[in-house]
């Protein structure tokens, strides 16, 4: 069995590390006037944009696609391959092409040129080689080329991959500036994200509410509210008077003070005992808002009411716990 020697491994991954962070240093100029040119086409852009590429490049079209997707721009992959065999009906007049190939001669890619040039669909390319065909082809050319790729041999795409990928990047956060695209947006094309749940959840989507709400009358005894807390298992009562406005809450914390204290829990009503006023919040605030008072105030339960401090829920953390906001 070859032992490998580990100073000789970090000197390679730290050379290639040195060789990619080169290649995109060298792309900061070319972050010009083709780049806005490329921006603004895909700023227009009525449809969708279509990225494509074969082998290697294809990998970093599909992941630019996906971040373009994400980010407030409609995109999709289509490899140049199936294109040539019916999927390039999935191109249609209003889009938009970006086709990636480093020597911008890739046979693939080249195939699909004057069908796409035919339903004048705009192109954009991003290649290494400002003289290749698919640059001379292209309505704007972003250069993405490298003076050298981290494999010792040359040949591997890695340097030139990572360029494109950088590349990508900075169109696809540039348009999501133009856009002026907001986490909320982030979170609606992330809903099983926890950016999603953060800022989509509303108390409304995890509270317990009807019969399942912990309410007692604020003439209750203590034993009966104790069993209405047990019987919804949110280690909280809300106390409403007769007309089911909030009138203060029992909680575990507070059932601990009551027995430390000299109240006769057996003859004690709930109001000698609850909180009031306590803190309550509405259905429509985020989740994660009312995750930041709970910790603020150290509270493990909320109740949750309406404009006219009716009643309409309760949760606890455990419910936030569930959804992901924690």
């Amino acid at each position: 069995m070859t032992t490998l020697d580990p100073a000789q491994l970090k000197t390679i991954g730290q050379r290639v590390l040195e060789a990619e962070a080169q290649g995109i240093t060298e792309l900061l100029p070319r972050v010009d006037a083709s780049f806005v040119a490329a921006c603004q086409l895909l700023f227009d852009c009525k449809g969708r944009i279509v990225v494509t590429g074969m082998g290697k490049s294809g990998h970093i079209g599909g992941k630019i696609a996906a971040t373009l997707a994400s980010t407030g721009s409609p995109a999709f992959f289509v490899h140049p391959g199936e294109a040539s065999h019916g999927d390039l009906g999935m191109i249609t007049d209003p889009d938009i092409v970006i086709a990636l190939s480093n020597s911008g001669e890739t046979a693939e890619v080249l195939t699909i040129l004057p069908l796409i040039k035919r339903m004048g669909v705009p192109l954009i390319a991003l290649t290494g080689r400002p003289d290749s065909t698919l640059a001379q082809a292209a309505d704007v050319h972003v250069n993405v080329g490298v003076s050298r790729e981290a494999c010792p041999l040359d040949l591997a795409p890695t340097s030139s991959t990572t360029a494109a990928l950088a590349m990508g990047d900075a169109l696809a956060v540039a348009l999501l500036e133009a856009r002026g695209f907001r986490e909320e947006d982030f979170a609606m094309s992330h809903p099983g994200g926890a950016l999603g749940r953060r800022l989509l959840l509303r108390v409304s989507d995890l509270m317990h509410s009807g019969d399942r709400t912990p309410r007692v009358n604020s003439d209750t005894s203590l034993r009966e509210a104790l069993l209405e807390m047990s019987a919804k298992g949110l280690g909280m009562t809300t106390v409403v008077d007769a007309s089911n406005h909030l009138v203060g809450v029992f909680t575990d914390g507070d059932l601990r003070r009551t027995l430390d204290g000299e109240i006769d829990v057996r003859s004690a009503s709930i109001a000698d005992v609850m909180t009031s006023p306590c803190r309550s919040v509405g259905a429509d605030m985020l989740a994660s808002e009312a995750l930041h008072l709970m910790e603020t105030h150290k509270i493990n339960a909320l109740p949750v009411v309406d404009s006219e401090q009716h009643v309409i829920g309760a949760f606890n953390m455990h419910d936030m716990l569930r959804a992901g906001v924690v």
